[in-house]
């Protein structure tokens, strides 16, 4: 609906929670870079009003947020092309969402998956946030009239409800005003997964470190951790249908696919027949190769975060010039007075 006459703008965010892991990397922020050289207009966000769903200790809170926004920088993400900003610092987010909580149904945020895995048997005792999250992720989106979000499976439905609201809104009002923007998922680089079992998700959340790769690691602890993951002991075969059953092999060679710009097809021609003692100081090697200069310069930024602090700021002033037009217009469209 609507969709044709929009100007195509991606727009997606991370939760500034810490430890930015090789799969939030390869997952979500390497694809990031890739399409801001893309020629669409790309708006990159640490949402932090998204973060306050779970409590968060304040300082933690803004020394995240600012390390999220350096890991954006350092992998490549420039605040002359793309605009990065913290959510907090544009009104129009928290503003519309309130709009688009009085547009969406609990029958709809009653079926969030996520906030059933998230709250647990807990629901009760979980913040109104969390439940309903989905309404200003929503706003997020289409306060800039996004068409393309780049997102992982996981958040794949709040895209579809996104595109629900969108479209009641443009129903309820007569308006051909919100774009339904679509969900970008990518292939093999999307899902990381721990290098301790090969089923599960890479997540910083994982009790073990030795799970993940933290884009805070050091080369030597990059080095051990893929040295230590979890493999098997056969060879690796020369098709990825071999490596049926075989999550830990498929994930290795997913990663170094996504790092070295490959198909996993294409690594696999190269590395059959190799044992893992052979295959994993390859991928150690490629690894340290492609981190090291991103956590050098996370690092850098960190010492002194006046120039983040300063990119957020000038972020947030072309974020807003987007979106409170977009804002004031919703207004109207809803009929509210507007005498100032």
């Amino acid at each position: 609906m609507g969709e044709t006459k929009h100007t195509p703008r991606v727009f997606s965010g991370i939760q500034p929670s810490g430890n930015l892991t090789l799969g939030n990397y390869l997952g979500a922020v390497k694809r990031f870079v890739e399409m801001q050289n893309s020629g669409i207009e790309t708006i990159y966000c640490m949402v932090d009003l998204h973060a306050i769903t779970v409590w968060q200790d304040p300082e933690t809170l803004r020394h995240n947020t600012r390390e999220l926004a350096a890991a954006y920088i350092a992998c490549g993400l420039d605040p002359a092309k793309s605009i990065l900003f913290n959510q907090s610092q544009v009104s129009a987010h928290a503003e519309l969402g309130w709009v688009f909580s009085c547009v969406a149904r609990l029958g709809w945020m009653n079926r969030m998956t996520q906030f059933k895995d998230k709250a647990g048997k807990n629901a009760e005792k979980t913040s109104l946030g969390l439940y309903a999250y989905p309404s200003l992720m929503a706003a997020d989106i289409l306060a800039y009239h996004a068409t393309h979000v780049p997102v992982g499976e996981d958040q794949k439905q709040h895209v579809e409800l996104t595109r629900d609201i969108a479209n009641k809104f443009n129903h309820d009002f007569k308006v051909d005003f919100f774009p339904e923007p679509e969900p970008i998922i990518d292939g093999a680089a999307t899902r990381v997964m721990s290098l301790r079992d090969g089923t599960k998700k890479m997540s910083k959340s994982d009790p073990s470190d030795l799970s993940r790769i933290n884009m805070t690691d050091d080369t030597d602890t990059i080095a051990k951790k893929i040295r230590k993951a979890k493999t098997d002991p056969e060879p690796l075969p020369d098709n990825l249908d071999d490596l049926a059953g075989r999550p830990e092999a498929r994930n290795l060679i997913n990663i170094y696919a996504a790092l070295d710009g490959k198909t996993p097809e294409q690594v696999m021609a190269c590395v059959a027949g190799q044992q893992f003692g052979q295959f994993k100081p390859a991928l150690a090697d490629l690894a340290v190769a492609h981190l090291a200069p991103i956590t050098e310069e996370m690092t850098r930024l960190m010492a002194d975060v006046t120039e983040i602090d300063r990119v957020l700021g000038k972020g947030a002033d072309r974020a807003a010039a987007i979106a409170e037009p977009i804002l004031a217009q919703t207004y109207d469209i809803v009929g509210m007075v507007r005498s100032r």
